[in-house]
């Protein structure tokens, strides 16, 4: 039944014109939610494929966009990170009709080569491209090109659509948490700040000692590149300076910060408090459970979809810019629970 149903017959099965239909189909903004959701009913009951040929023909898309993951992101698919995002980007691109195509690559050779192997080939309707680093030459390409482009994080150049979490302010509630709780030594294991949210992290955590009178002490920060190692590796840099508190700027350093602590003997808050930043299931499972600045990650990816297809369908036009709020999660490892639990004196 489904291969002879056309879009007249769903029209008349759902109570909507044909037009309406095939602005449903096609993703476009200006439908009534609930018409859009009739339309879906009806295509899901009677297992209705459009036509993808004749689709681009008259629309002039393909119905295909690209995910992007540069070459340096080589722990990709050990990262928790990355697999709630593409689930988000991936969940988004079915909703919406959309066929998702994923592109790593092994080295700057191959990406260099994206451009004009598929970017400009008409096979994508739009890119959403993530983990760029500032002066990115692989943002720059595409980002004087004609197809639709969205970035997952705030690129360092204007004029580009973007979705992005409030880093800054996350990472100010992270260093106002710890100096309320009474810290006085409080370091840092940064994020790398050849990204923006390295540096967002880095420069709202630091203004957030500032503004409760503290400064960061330069043997108080270490740096770090996302990964559990390299947390563990900047926390066994930062133990000889005994900080009281310490805050990664992702969570996955946090557990790497974590394992170097306890490897030290240090007890996890009693010696030394510990936060992380994205609210990842690594830190509600470690022990003790991990006192996080928690971002929607998966809303994220399936915002950067709705982005692109408003793009592509002239919904929006570039460039578009969303920043999610995120929200301290206090847990075990701040002290938090410790300090509450504490008689008082007065």
């Amino acid at each position: 039944m489904a291969e002879n149903l056309t879009l007249e017959d769903i029209g008349r099965l759902a109570g909507v014109s044909r037009s309406t239909v095939s602005r449903v189909i096609n993703g476009q903004a200006n439908v009534n939610p609930s018409v859009r959701s009739r339309v879906q009913e009806v295509i899901q009951r009677t297992g209705y494929t459009p036509n993808v040929v004749a689709r681009s023909l008259v629309s002039g898309r393909t119905g295909v966009i690209g995910l992007v993951i540069p070459s340096r992101v080589h722990s990709l698919f050990e990262d928790p990170y990355f697999s709630r995002l593409i689930q988000g980007i991936s969940a988004a691109s079915n909703r919406a009709g959309n066929t998702l195509s994923l592109f790593l690559f092994q080295n700057e050779e191959e990406e260099s080569a994206l451009y004009p192997r598929v970017v400009t080939s008409g096979v994508l309707d739009g890119l959403i491209l993530t983990a760029t680093r500032m002066a990115d030459p692989l943002l720059a390409r595409m980002a004087v090109g004609e197809i639709p482009l969205v970035i997952v994080g705030r690129p360092d150049v204007d004029g580009i659509s973007y979705v992005d979490v409030d880093n800054h302010g996350g990472a100010m509630l992270a260093a106002g948490h710890l100096v309320d709780l009474g810290y006085q030594r409080i370091g840092i294991v940064s994020a790398p700040t050849s990204t923006t949210a390295g540096v967002d992290r880095l420069n709202g955590f630091v203004e957030g000692l500032a503004l409760r009178g503290m400064p960061l002490h330069p043997d108080l920060r270490a740096d770090g590149d996302f990964s559990e190692e390299s947390g563990y590796q900047a926390m066994r840099r930062l133990i000889p300076h005994r900080p009281d508190a310490v805050f990664a700027a992702s969570d996955t350093m946090a557990v790497g910060a974590l394992w170097a602590l306890q490897e030290a003997g240090l007890r996890v808050p009693h010696d030394v408090a510990l936060m992380g930043f994205d609210g990842l299931p690594a830190s509600e499972k470690s022990n003790p459970a991990l006192t996080t600045v928690r971002q929607p990650v998966t809303d994220t990816g399936a915002r950067a979809v709705q982005m692109l297809n408003d793009l592509v369908t002239g919904a929006a036009t570039s460039p578009v810019v969303e920043v999610f709020p995120v929200e301290l999660v206090v847990r075990e490892s701040c002290g938090a629970m410790l300090a509450s639990s504490r008689p008082r004196t007065d």
